[in-house]
């Protein structure tokens, strides 16, 4: 007779999944049921995917690390993941996509993070049922500060989450079961047998968990900086100034130099640009015979409406990558007068 097992927050502790899954001679015919949060933190995110992925009678439910991969709201644990998953990720995204926001077997109901006690499972919010940040903050108003829906919470069936560490053991009030005992933070990883309700647990090795610093130039190298404005580069600086990583330091000064070398461009270019537009008037140029970006559309109308001012470059040029362009563009006219000579 087959068993159901539902397992906390896993967070990329794959070794201490398989430890666990040892520890209660899990067969090919249990059910295995993933309160959601397999990834992030952990060393080996892509290996725990891959496992609930291939492995018949196995099921996730979302949980807020997830839906922040789909929604691509990425801090440095889910870049981290992005860079781990390689040429998998969109497989990743398409495959979380379709996970269920809960499960409902015959005795129990699994969700990620929380449910209002007063509404039916159908009429759940999927950003309660999974944790994300608008649905934490839309219970925190329905619920005071003392209270959560575990103190109301009535239902004949035991409701199953994670999403919170509850501390070294499971949490049980009011036939609601918090099994997230902090694995990824050195703690267990618990697995919950439904019917006996029965706790397994394997304790988390810290030496597992995941060493972002590792990864920190990595991931900072993958940020599209050339397509960012300055203000955003500017503020991605000052967000990352305080890592006392050489090697982060090192190529975060690389990254300010060149932005601010690149700034320094706006007199010269706003001179050359002038200079063409200038020259173009004075010979009657077609302007519509030129297929001009968006960007120098805007200026050569504020030329030649005699408004066009060195703010307006800078304005209107605001990223390394359209700087790139405008120095292509008056490179390319420059190429052009001489070959007339």
């Amino acid at each position: 007779m087959s068993r159901t097992f539902v397992v906390g927050d896993i967070h990329g502790c794959y070794d201490e999944l398989q430890d666990l899954l040892n520890k209660i001679n899990l067969t090919e015919d249990d059910i295995l049921i993933s309160v959601g949060d397999i990834v992030d933190r952990g060393m080996k995110s892509k290996e725990v995917y891959q496992f609930f992925r291939d492995r018949p009678n196995s099921y996730v439910v979302m949980g807020n690390h997830e839906k922040k991969h789909l929604k691509g709201i990425l801090s440095y644990s889910q870049e981290i993941v992005r860079l781990q998953f390689g040429d998998l990720y969109d497989e990743f995204i398409d495959w979380i996509n379709r996970l269920p926001y809960y499960i409902e077997t015959t005795d129990a109901i699994i969700v990620h993070a929380s449910l209002e006690h007063d509404k039916q499972l159908t009429e759940q919010k999927n950003n309660v049922l999974c944790g994300t940040e608008s649905g934490e903050k839309y219970l925190s108003k329905k619920y005071s500060e003392k209270k959560s829906w575990r103190d109301y919470y009535k239902g004949t069936k035991s409701v199953i989450y994670g999403h919170r560490v509850v501390g070294t053991s499971p949490k049980i009030k009011n036939n609601t079961y918090g099994i997230d005992t902090g694995a990824s933070h050195g703690g267990y990883l618990t697995a919950l047998e439904l019917g006996s309700y029965y706790f397994f647990q394997v304790k988390s090795g810290i030496s597992r968990t995941i060493k972002q610093d590792h990864y920190q130039v990595s991931v900072l190298k993958t940020k599209n900086w050339k397509t960012m404005t300055f203000a955003s580069i500017k503020k991605q600086l000052k967000k990352y100034e305080q890592i006392e990583n050489e090697e982060v330091k090192e190529y975060l000064n690389e990254i300010k130099h060149w932005s601010e070398k690149l700034k320094q461009l706006y007199p010269e270019l706003f001179i050359e640009i002038y200079k063409i537009f200038c020259k173009m008037e004075k010979d009657n140029f077609n302007y519509s015979s030129l297929l001009l970006s968006d960007e120098l559309n805007l200026l050569l109308t504020k030329f030649k409406k005699r408004r066009l001012s060195a703010r307006d470059m800078i304005d209107v040029y605001d990223s390394p990558e359209k700087i790139e362009m405008l120095k292509n563009f008056i490179m390319q006219q420059m190429n052009l007068a001489i070959n007339k000579f």
